[in-house]
């Protein structure tokens, strides 16, 4: 994305996009970041291109969670794996018969997923490391590395790591040594908007940029999002992708026993805030079934999908979003009918009725999760902002509304490539605060919730299911 900041607004262009999907190698599952980093040199040579005026700045986000290992002159020792890797099986509960839960809770105010980057750590050194392991770093500040040679961190993707101290926001230390894990391997940490250096004389040379200064933003693409999100006091934000990360804005963490049993996170944000939240599954169960369903020759365009699933007057039925069944099934469309059986609800086949289910089951979720923020702050959420490529989808945006009986504003879609410009340009000194930055930002689509909606049938049976899956665990 190339971007501008001026006194009359923001400017994105989409100059380049790339596929990067992980693949099976030496035994995991692995991101091939030889790829990213050709999509990246490939962006950076069309940002060029397109740029009126020499590109002054960059700087990288991405998911959480994942991590690198370079030795000590540098080079990258092995493709990093992926979170939806199976090595994690098992581990929480091996993890945990070291550590208690709630102790890891009040360390590092973050939620429980067995893909979270102390279970991945745990797991790769019971597997072994590789012997000239000298640096990790998260996926974001190893492209930085890449690009410019820096070898720190950045602090909202580190938040995410559950190795963290949510209250000082350093390192764990203890928290790695009476887990045996690798307290030299970790980066110093540095904030949002901290210059890392200048781009490679050998990328400069090779993509003929010249020197461009190397920003790191906030790198968690959420973190980054809900900077580039204008949110009004007390609203609750969902960045809507893959993921749904559904949370609010804090001043500090929020921590205790209440927290910690309703497993809520408590992440990084930029200039000093929490983003109190918790992920949902997301559109990664929609997309996942929508693949299924190209490669049979079914309907699987999603503007007629959409269109077919509002057209129908109710629900085929819920299923709670969360289930880990839905997290990497072999196939998403049987895991679905499979959860609407064990619940006696009817099971459809066609595209149509199923996106319904998904979507209206993401919208009651989304309720939830909003309702459980309310009671654990003890603060009124007087509404939701949807942002990312997720609040595209209007059917979703209006169930949310009418599931939630909250008003919905949705946009911007670019919300984390928005949040990254404000960073860069704040570091720049361009703007003076986020809040400058946050006014920039064009208006917000509004959905209102409706008082009478065909999700009334499915809410008490929605509730029901997620009330068994929660006592589950």
């Amino acid at each position: 994305m190339l971007g501008s900041v001026s006194e009359t607004g923001l400017e994105l262009t989409e100059v380049h996009r790339f596929h990067y999907a992980p693949a099976a190698s030496d035994g995991h599952l692995r991101w091939p970041f030889a790829r990213i980093l050709e999509g990246l040199e490939a962006g950076l040579t069309a940002a060029k291109r397109a740029a009126h005026e020499p590109i002054e700045s960059l700087g990288v986000c991405s998911w959480a969670v994942d991590y690198g290992l370079v030795d000590d002159t540098g080079r990258m020792l092995e493709d990093p794996i992926s979170y939806r890797d199976h090595r994690t099986d098992g581990a929480v509960e091996r993890l945990l018969r070291e550590v208690p839960k709630h102790e890891i809770f009040e360390r590092t105010g973050i939620q429980f997923l067995q893909f979270n980057t102390l279970f991945q750590l745990h797991a790769h050194v019971r597997e072994g490391l590789p012997p000239r392991a000298h640096r990790l770093l998260m996926i974001p500040d190893l492209v930085h590395h890449a690009l410019c040679g820096s070898t720190v961190g950045e602090y909202t993707n580190a938040s995410t790591t559950q190795l963290l101290d949510v209250r000082t926001r350093v390192w764990a230390d203890d928290l790695f040594e009476r887990l045996g894990l690798p307290r030299e391997l970790m980066p110093e940490l540095v904030p949002p908007g901290t210059p890392l250096g200048e781009l490679d004389e050998r990328l400069q040379r090779e993509l003929g940029t010249g020197p461009i200064r190397v920003t790191a933003p906030a790198t968690h693409d959420t973190a980054s999002a809900v900077a580039g999100t204008p949110l009004e006091p007390g609203w609750a934000y969902i960045s809507s992708g893959t993921w749904s990360l559904v949370g609010v804005e804090r001043d500090a963490p929020l921590l205790g026993e209440a927290v910690g049993r309703a497993n809520f996170t408590n992440e990084g944000g930029a200039f000093g805030t929490i983003r109190f939240l918790k992920n949902v599954m997301g559109l990664w169960i929609l997309e996942s079934c929508r693949r299924e369903w190209e490669s049979e020759g079914r309907p699987s365009d999603l503007a007629e999908l959409l269109q077919a699933a509002a057209a129908r007057e109710h629900s085929a039925g819920v299923v709670f979003p969360d289930d880990p069944r839905f997290f990497n099934p072999e196939s998403m469309t049987a895991e679905i009918h499979e959860a609407l059986a064990a619940t006696g609800q009817s099971v459809p086949d066609e595209p149509a009725p199923l996106t319904r289910v998904i979507l209206d089951s993401l919208a009651l979720r989304y309720a939830s999760v909003v309702g459980t923020i309310e009671s654990l702050a003890g603060e009124r959420v007087p509404g939701i902002h949807v942002v990312g490529g997720g609040c595209r989808n209007d059917y979703l945006n209006q169930a949310t509304a009418d599931a939630s009986g909250r008003p919905v504003l949705a946009g911007p879609v670019e919300a984390t490539a928005t949040g990254n410009l404000l960073l860069q340009a704040i570091a720049a000194s361009e703007l003076r605060s986020l809040a400058e930055g946050r006014r920039l930002i064009a208006p917000a689509r509004r959905f209102e919730p409706r008082a009478s909606t065909g999700l009334e049938a499915v809410s008490g049976r929605y509730r029901e299911i997620e009330a068994r899956a929660l006592a589950r665990g």
